[in-house]
């Protein structure tokens, strides 16, 4: 199959921001390279994992014509004496990347002979689909190498064994599989690198690195091959355009004469005229996969269970898988298309074209922390802490998170949620508040019966309610997540479905779009709420006792400290409060509505007595820290939740919550709940406090977090919003970080 070269050449448009950081190839915790030093030319450091830990990944061309090898990915070229009378090694021009949510493109120029070029193109796709949740299931991401010009070249990539364990120690096997027929469900017989550690230890990590699963490394059947020492399977490249078709079979260390694994494709784009030949086009389609069978362990109702991946109930084996994968490549493509298209218009319209990019610069690192498992009728999506401590399904990461799912689909917000409800309904966690997470670290999801976790109670007491009353009202109300955008642009057909999460497909892989009609919608939501209803009223009870003035106690941002009475932690607690209030009306409980509602109303009023400072500017970090502020991000689920409806002739009119209404089942009692002068406070103060870099999270330090400046952006009035996405885009392009995701960020003065 040759892959569509249009279909990949509009994928990924121009970009405003130039990060330090960017996906390459990002599907999950363990299937995760990027390129690091992003603003540099990509021969001039080699790939890294999420960790910033190095991975074996290199890109050659070769132009056998005048004698030169070009790298492009990777630093290949340590491996080729710069002496050698048979080639010498130069340097492409390089164009600069260009991104989308999905895809990452690495633009060079060569120059030949005659003045005869070619300009190639490294595009990385790793699709998000939200219209098909089986393909975002598929562990697997695509690398098309595409050619255009009047200049003969050949191509060059490989991999080593750092792709399937942390220890360069260990020692790793190999196997060239070659697909048949009856295997492959394209036109493009195949053949596949299977590369994995030999002795695998099943749910261990070396490095935040998986220590099982295989690597599937996959090209055309007509594609050359090798296996052997990286030097010289890489100067026989270099020396030849080509490689010998052979597989080393002495099995040993990553790092003990590094063993390569590689292919090599041949470009013919010249004619027999020096001069004047038309330019033409050609490409090449690699993949990528690491296949896990299981890829966790969990605590689950039925006890502890080793779980198997998502795609696994769709297509029974990994060489199927493989070759289902290379064949989907322009639906995969086209899905991913529609999705970055719909986030690009619909970040620009929230923010900016900075923002636009951020958006998108975000989405595969929100969607690489995750990994989809469960059956079609009871899926799961797991998510690892990633460059922190790596908590299993930590409840306050999945919470900044949220927003993100809510937007591409609300359904994989559930698959989040459920194994949190179905360990803690199950009787294993003994607290009265909602745990913090369900292991202390990836992929062990073993619980806590101990009730030792790390110790949050209003904080994700007040997550899981919040969360819960969003999905409610996603499930109930048309949101227009990107998911029905895509479902309906893609015309998928449609079947009849049984059960309230369960997966169903139509003939081309696509989810079955979910009915949004009102009465279903809500009777959808009610089953979901009714089922933990058990778990939202005890937690609401901690909130009702804890949350107006919590105790000593972390919050999300733990490494701040403990700290009690924090004004923006009860202020989660108190929405929490609030939340419940719609989650028993929903359910029809009216009386503890109404009571919830009455505490809330209470509360909120007397935390803005204890929490704003004497001079009504600013809320505290504390409630008897004076001459202290904090920036208050929890205000965004007020906002979110439809609790706050502004006064569209006050002076946040510009903000974008003026083309907010009441949801309808809050109609009859739809005042506000946190009154329009404390955003307008807030988006004064945070203008007032704006550095250089950013919004400081509070009055301590001048360290922020990301997410949070976006919560407290989308809730300000529209300069403040705006300052606040210009310092951050600001911060993405002149900074440097050696990790591609960002925990926390430590800012400059003025």
């Amino acid at each position: 199959m040759r892959f569509d070269l249009l279909a990949l050449a509009t994928l990924a448009g121009a970009s405003t921001l130039t990060p330090n950081a960017l996906p390459l190839i990002v599907r999950n915790p363990y299937l995760s390279t990027w390129l690091y030093h992003a603003r540099n030319a990509p021969w001039e450091n080699w790939p890294m994992f999420w960790t910033g830990a190095h991975v074996g990944f290199s890109v050659m061309a070769s132009v056998h014509s005048a004698g030169k090898v070009y790298p492009l990915l990777g630093r290949p070229q340590d491996s080729l004496p710069f002496n050698s009378p048979r080639y010498r090694i130069a340097y492409p021009e390089y164009l600069g990347a260009t991104f989308d949510a999905s895809t990452t493109n690495l633009t060079y120029d060569i120059i030949g002979p005659w003045d005869k070029s070619v300009r190639l193109t490294l595009s990385f796709l790793s699709p998000i689909t939200p219209s098909s949740t089986f393909r975002q299931s598929i562990p697997a991401a695509y690398l098309t190498v595409i050619a255009e010009g009047c200049l003969d070249v050949d191509i060059y990539t490989d991999v080593n064994g750092e792709w399937v364990t942390g220890n360069r120690g260990n020692l790793v096997k190999w196997e060239l599989h070659r697909a048949n027929r009856s295997e492959s469900a394209s036109a493009t017989r195949l053949q596949t690198w299977k590369v994995a550690r030999a002795g695998e230890q099943l749910f261990t990590e070396f490095g935040d690195r998986a220590e099982w699963g295989t690597l599937h490394f996959t090209a055309p059947a007509d594609v050359r091959h090798q296996s052997g020492t990286s030097a010289l399977v890489r100067q026989h490249f270099a020396e030849t355009g080509s490689l010998k078709n052979e597989v080393d079979t002495k099995f040993r260390r990553v790092m003990e004469d590094e063993p390569v694994f590689a292919f090599a494709k041949s470009f013919k784009l010249s004619d027999d005229h020096k001069t004047g030949c038309p330019r033409q086009e050609a490409s090449v389609g690699f993949t990528f996969a690491l296949i896990q069978d299981p890829v966790v362990q969990f605590a689950s109702a039925k006890g502890l269970m080793h779980m198997k991946p998502l795609w696994k109930s769709y297509i029974s084996s990994a060489d199927e898988l493989i070759a289902y994968h290379y064949g989907d490549f322009e639906t995969a493509a086209s899905l991913a298309r529609n999705y970055s298209d719909s986030l690009a218009h619909d970040a620009y319209n929230s923010g900016s074209l900075e923002y636009q990019d951020i958006a998108a610069l975000s989405a595969r690192q929100v969607l690489g922390a995750t990994q989809f498992s469960g059956t079609p009728d009871n899926p799961i999506l797991f998510l690892k802490e990633i460059s922190s401590n790596g908590n299993f399904q930590t409840v306050d990461v999945i919470f900044p998170a949220f927003p993100f799912f809510l937007y591409t689909n609300p359904q994989w917000l559930a698959y989040l949620l459920e194994p949190l409800l179905e360990h803690q309904l199950s009787g294993q966690y003994p607290n009265d508040y909602s745990m913090h997470d369900l292991g202390a670290h990836f992929p062990n999801a073993t619980g806590h019966p101990d009730g030792n976790d790390e110790y949050m109670p209003v904080e994700e007491c007040g997550n899981m309610l919040i969360m819960g009353l969003a999905l409610a009202n996603a499930l109930r109300y048309d949101t227009k997540p990107a998911t029905l955008k895509a479902i309906a642009a893609e015309g998928a057909e449609t079947i009849p479905t049984f059960g309230l999460w369960r997966e169903s497909v139509d003939k081309y892989g696509i989810d079955l779009p979910k009915d949004v009609d009102a009465a279903v919608g809500s009777a959808a939501a009610k089953k979901w709420l009714t089922r933990s209803y058990k778990l939202w009223k005890q937690w609401t009870g901690y909130l009702v006792r804890e949350s107006l003035i919590p105790a000593n106690q972390l919050c999300t941002d733990d490494f701040a400290g403990w700290l009690a009475n924090q004004t923006n932690l009860a202020l989660k607690g108190i929405i929490g409060i609030k939340a419940m209030s719609e989650i028993a009306d929903i359910l029809g409980e009216m009386d503890e509505a109404k009571s919830y509602r009455d505490t809330a109303a209470s509360y909120i009023e007397k935390w803005q007595e204890y929490g704003i400072s004497r001079d009504q500017t600013h809320a505290k970090l504390a409630y008897t820290w004076y001459g202290s502020w904090t920036t208050i991000y929890n205000l965004y689920a007020d906002s979110l939740l439809c609790f706050h409806v502004p006064d569209k002739h006050g002076a946040m009119s510009d903000h974008p919550q003026e083309r907010q209404q009441p949801l309808r089942s809050q109609a009859e009692h739809a005042q506000t709940f946190i009154p329009d002068r404390v955003y307008q406070m807030q988006s004064d103060w945070y203008h007032a406090v704006l550095q250089k870099y950013g919004l400081p999270l509070d009055s301590r330090h001048l360290y922020t977090k990301s997410d949070w400046e976006f919560f407290a952006a989308a809730v300000t009035g529209k300069k403040t919003r705006t300052e606040i996405l210009t310092s951050v885009a600001k911060w993405v392009n002149e900074t440097s970080v050696g990790k591609p995701t960002l925990y926390r960020l430590v800012r400059d003065r003025r």
